[in-house]
């Protein structure tokens, strides 16, 4: 059976990498208690741009226009297929609605504006 994949890529400034790194505990506990298969948070290491085949890769620094004082994470959440995604994120989302519905002036760790995400279909597995 294929997998599907909620893939993200975001940056979070240093200084708020503890604030984003517990908020994403949170949502790793949210999305493994409602069924998501797999919870990944990633932030990135070795972001240099790599010279593969005589060609040189994009720095995933210089894709997100991440600067020296901010992080570029990789992240990603998988599941049983797009419906499961689905039926998995409809109730984070009302748990969260629900926890969050009194929070005034919260403030994201990370701009949402330079962040992007997509579902992915899994295409090869190994």
């Amino acid at each position: 059976m294929s997998k599907y994949i909620d893939g993200f890529v975001l940056v979070v400034p240093k200084d708020k990498v503890e604030e984003y790194t517990k908020m994403a505990t949170e949502g790793r506990d949210l999305w493994m208690k409602h069924g998501a298969l797999e919870y990944y948070e990633c932030k990135g290491d070795d972001l240099e741009a790599k010279e593969m085949g005589g060609m040189k890769s994009l720095a995933f620094t210089e894709l997100a226009k991440a600067n020296a004082d901010e992080t570029v994470w990789f992240s990603f959440i998988v599941y049983e297929s797009k419906q499961h995604r689905d039926e998995v994120t409809a109730k984070v989302m009302g748990e969260m609605n629900e926890k969050y519905k009194d929070a005034k002036d919260f403030t994201m760790p990370f701009d949402m504006k330079r962040m992007a995400n997509g579902g992915f279909s899994v295409e090869v597995e190994g």
